[in-house]
């Protein structure tokens, strides 16, 4: 499943309740059901909920991590929005 969504969009699920979307190179991943997977902890995760996360992903991990995680977590990219 791959899906266009705009920021208000994924800013929308911001905690684990609402699905918990991070942006990540304006790529779209649903992260609600590997916060307690995730080696780092759950905190992190919790904290870019909603956001892009692009700065703190690269700063600790590596293309490969991307990799082998987008096809399970990657449900879509950020639309262009009409600037106005």
């Amino acid at each position: 499943m791959s899906e266009a969504l705009t920021l208000k969009q994924v800013s929308e699920h911001n905690t684990v309740d609402k699905g918990l979307y991070i942006i990540i190179d304006n790529e779209v991943y649903k992260m609600d059901t590997f916060v307690d997977e995730h080696p780092g902890g759950s905190k992190i995760l919790k904290r870019v909920g909603g956001k892009d996360a692009s700065k703190q992903f690269w700063k600790y991990h590596n293309e490969s991590v991307l990799k082998k995680y987008a096809p399970k977590l990657k449900i879509g990219s950020v639309k262009e929005e009409a600037k106005l």
